[in-house]
């Protein structure tokens, strides 16, 4: 028996060694799919827009965009690049294409690019305090976004863990101008909340400091219906 042991001592090492340690892998979510991209799905939301052209004159807007993924194609960065034609109608049976825009993740960003005027509007995964340049691929001044809230619904209601709020701008100095804009993502949705305010104010001397709008902009957008064609 004593010669015997060290032979299957001997056995079980080598079987031991020959087996490979299998590791399993633990899939990383990194909320690519807070804004889902694929051919044919499609946003449709409810805008009230508010356009200023000087003191005491503006004009009120009520309508819906539909933002429609075409098709995509591969740049010369191989990258896939996704196609999105914005229609308007006040009827949601009647729509008139505005224009297309495209969408696309790149290093974990996601650009967006209207009029040839890309923006980072969100960057993954995207968690609470997180902080990056939404102008880093403009020939700007750099723009701090931020992820300032998580759980915020398109009306303001708590309790919805896979909603994020993009704080992308809240100024005002009371005197020459106005600019508050944020973003609501939801994951498997996509965007569900857009808000632009961008408003200047009258500078005149007998107007100045007095918060009279000059000229700008408001529009606000809200998710009503999404989906695949």
């Amino acid at each position: 028996m004593r010669a015997i042991l060290p032979v299957w001592c001997l056995m079980i090492l080598l079987i031991l060694a020959s087996c490979e340690t299998k590791v399993e892998e633990v899939p990383t979510d990194f909320g690519f799919d807070y804004q889902p991209l694929e051919i044919g799905l499609f946003w449709i939301y409810e805008v009230d827009q508010t356009t200023y052209f000087g003191e005491n004159d503006s004009e009120d807007e009520q309508f819906f965009y539909r933002d429609l993924v075409r098709t995509f194609y591969l740049n010369e960065e191989k990258e896939q690049v996704f196609v999105i034609t914005r229609a308007k109608s006040t009827d949601r049976t009647n729509w008139t294409t505005q224009f297309e825009y495209t969408l696309l993740r790149r290093d974990f960003r996601l650009l967006r690019t209207i009029e040839n005027q890309t923006l980072v509007n969100l960057v993954f995964p995207p968690e609470l305090g997180k902080i990056w340049d939404g102008n880093i691929y403009r020939n700007q001044n750099e723009d701090e976004f931020e992820i300032d809230s998580v759980g915020i619904s398109a009306q303001g209601a708590s309790g919805f863990e896979n909603v994020i709020r993009v704080y992308q701008e809240e100024s005002d100095d009371k005197i020459t101008y106005r600019d508050n804009r944020y973003e609501v993502f939801e994951k498997g949705v996509g965007m569900i909340e857009k808000y632009d305010e961008i408003l200047t104010y009258c500078s005149r001397n007998d107007c100045l400091g007095e918060q009279l709008i000059d000229g700008g902009s408001k529009v606000h957008m809200k998710l009503v219906d999404y989906g695949k064609q």
